[in-house]
């Protein structure tokens, strides 16, 4: 119990104290208008109050992720706890917070223009290609998992195709309508359910005594899969993600002032940690006598062992505000994720996205992949998902490191979670059995090998970078009508 409620306090005094801190680093400028005023079109770009900002990126980023991925973490003990705290403050935050800022600081761009800008432009179209399909397979996999939790909630008297156009009626709305008129209107409600349910969730573990064991570098998974580098990318919301490198600038778009960033980016990443340890929590203390934790994932699954933990713990009413909110995430995620892909693909190939004629162009096709994903078994695409995942987080952390060393300030703050994930990344592929399955003994040595050339290659192009004087941030063009 100590360890759950000390990593909940660390999580808290980390916004605090290093969110602080990051936020001195990156250099907050209260008076530069925000891509918001500056290119205003009603559509992706327009201001937001900061809470509602603060609603739509909790839902965003956070999916199933930091419940299912927990769970699983689950398996490894309490060193998950460690993972999560230590990964969430000085990694996934962090992450966030940068993505964020450095798409305000840049129009609103997302990850593969910023790639393009700071690392090459052949990474532009590298990391557009990477990050659709990321996205595409996300918001493919959520209408399938919303669709069953749904399905499995209403004791399957809807059918669960019938379901699942719903979901895509609501996709398509919720992508091609202004932020503010659907997506702004629920996601504050799905949040709402969201933090209810983990309050209510967090404090029963408390009153109950439940036996959270404490902090251990034990690995106490049953089939004794290693902690490293497996952990890493089992847990990836709630402690870092590639997929939010992809959310942020979504909320870059509506953010009317950046002083309102670190409690939007870091400060949601923070409270997706602590959503983290409660589940993690809840799934290393409730499952582990009469029945295993692991027994449970290969029966009843992470969507059953949420229900299990509803009505074990919260009793009818709460317990279902719990599997409501927990719903409430695939749903809300995989809009987003298709809403994401249709920026990503506008600003690829310039085109405005004001009028709706030019949001269709680009989102039915994208639609149309996904029903047809929907019917086919893409498993081999999805397994490399976390890996997939990790790397874009990897590359949006070199992002950052690129930015801040052009600025002439202190880039280690990206740089170290940077080389470290880099290495897991590297490491994971090398060795695992979707990748190229070399023995862990020499991968060890090759990942360090190819982490340090990465690195080398990150100075040789910072140098080159700073040498040709290059302007980090968008120059600023706006009418007083607009700032006013």
């Amino acid at each position: 119990m100590f360890t759950f409620l000390g990593g909940i306090i660390l999580l808290i005094v980390g916004y605090f104290t290093y969110g602080k801190f990051i936020e001195k680093v990156f250099g907050v400028r209260p008076d530069r208008p925000t891509p918001a005023i500056t290119k205003q079109d009603g559509v992706d770009y327009l201001p937001l109050k900061r809470n509602k900002n603060a609603m739509i990126e909790l839902i965003s980023i956070a999916g199933v992720g930091p419940i299912f991925g927990p769970i699983m973490g689950a398996l490894y003990g309490p060193v998950a706890f460690l993972w999560i705290v230590l990964g969430c403050i000085f990694a996934g935050a962090v992450h966030d917070y940068l993505t964020g800022m450095i798409s305000i600081r840049n129009g609103g761009a997302h990850l593969p223009q910023l790639a393009g800008k700071f690392l090459g432009k052949y990474m532009k179209h590298i990391v557009n290609i990477f990050s659709v399909l990321l996205l595409l397979l996300v918001g493919t996999v959520f209408v399938s998992s919303s669709a069953g939790l749904i399905f499995d909630l209403v004791n399957e008297t809807i059918a669960l195709t019938a379901l699942i156009v719903i979901i895509f009626g609501y996709y398509i709305l919720s992508t091609m309508l202004p932020i503010d008129k659907l997506i702004g209107k629920l996601f504050p409600i799905f949040g709402a359910f969201l933090l209810v349910g983990t309050l209510a969730l967090g404090i029963s573990l408390v009153i109950n005594q439940a036996p959270i064991p404490e902090v251990s570098l034990t690995n106490l998974h049953p089939e004794k899969t290693p902690i490293f580098p497996l952990l890493f990318l089992v847990i990836s919301c709630g402690a870092l993600s590639g997929f939010h490198a992809t959310q942020s600038p979504i909320i870059a778009r509506t953010t009317k002032n950046e002083k309102e960033a670190r409690s939007v980016f870091y400060g949601m990443m923070i409270v997706e940690g602590i959503i983290a340890m409660v589940w993690a929590a809840a799934a290393m203390s409730l499952f582990g006598e009469t029945v295993t934790l692991n027994e449970l994932i290969n029966t009843i699954g992470t969507g059953g062992i949420v229900s299990e933990v509803g009505t074990m713990m919260l009793g009818s009413i709460l317990g279902s505000v719990l599997v409501l909110s927990i719903i409430f995430l695939p749903l809300s995620s995989g809009d987003t994720a298709f809403r994401s892909a249709r920026m990503i693909i506008a600003d690829y190939f310039h085109v405005s996205q004001k009028k709706i004629s030019k949001r269709l162009i680009i989102a039915l096709p994208l639609f149309a992949i996904s029903v047809i994903l929907t019917n086919m078994d893409f498993t081999l695409l999805w397994r490399y998902f976390s890996w997939a995942n990790q790397s874009l987080a990897v590359i949006a952390l070199w992002v950052a490191s690129m930015y801040l060393f052009i600025a002439k300030k202190n880039y280690w703050v990206a740089m170290l979670p940077g080389i470290f994930m880099t290495y897991v990344t590297t490491a994971y592929i090398l060795n695992a059995p979707i990748g190229f399955r070399i023995p862990m003994n020499i991968t060890y040595i090759l990942s360090a090998a190819i982490t340090i050339g990465i690195i080398a290659l990150f100075y040789k192009y910072a140098r080159q970078n700073v040498k040709n004087n290059m302007e980090i941030e968008e120059t600023i063009s706006v009418s007083p009508s607009k700032v006013a």
